[in-house]
């Protein structure tokens, strides 16, 4: 049986738990989506016993530090997420898209050099197992919409508001002139 520490962090879009093995962070997600964060984990580890523990290696922390605004206090937390090579490879891709921008999942299958595998992109996306630190909130559809979320739409547009980005059109210098009559 595998022993992992979990902590609870509250937040503003519901509390969220973090999973550690050893030093690395294994699993985040959302208490409502807990069923989901234990299939994940029991299929990569078979028997778990999740074990309480306060701020854990300091991740807790570290997502509070996010939650408060540092958005650069989730870059450097070690991460354990098992899955496929390429699974392994469009989740470590994710921590390349800067805080407050986003991508397509076709630019994200181009970034890694296959630009016709948009789905496969989309579906390992769906499997995150570390939400947030591997930021896949910052992956949108063909036309910038907030589509595909584990933890639901709503968070993923708080997630991307939180980070400063706004899908609206920017207003033309023109268009801003011609406002102000």
């Amino acid at each position: 049986m595998k022993e992992l520490l979990y902590d609870t962090v509250e937040s503003p879009i519901g509390p969220i738990v973090l999973v550690v093995d050893g030093e690395r962070l294994c699993s985040l997600d959302y208490t409502d989506y807990e069923p989901r964060m234990l299939r994940l984990l029991e299929q990569r580890y078979r028997s778990i016993h999740l074990q309480p523990a306060i701020d854990p290696c300091g991740f807790s922390s570290s997502l509070r530090a996010y939650l408060a605004g540092d958005y650069h206090s989730l870059d450097t937390i070690p991460v354990s997420t098992g899955g496929t090579p390429f699974q392994q490879q469009v989740w470590q891709a994710l921590r390349n898209i800067p805080s407050g921008t986003t991508i397509t999942y076709g630019e994200l299958a181009a970034r890694l050099g296959n630009p016709t595998a948009y789905r496969a992109v989309g579906g390992t996306n769906a499997l995150n197992p570390v939400a947030i630190v591997l930021p896949c909130h910052r992956v949108v559809g063909a036309n910038q919409s907030l589509t595909g979320y584990a933890g639901g739409l709503e968070r993923k547009q708080w997630l991307l508001q939180h980070e400063g980005y706004s899908n609206q059109p920017k207003k033309t210098r023109r268009q801003l002139s011609t406002a102000a009559l």
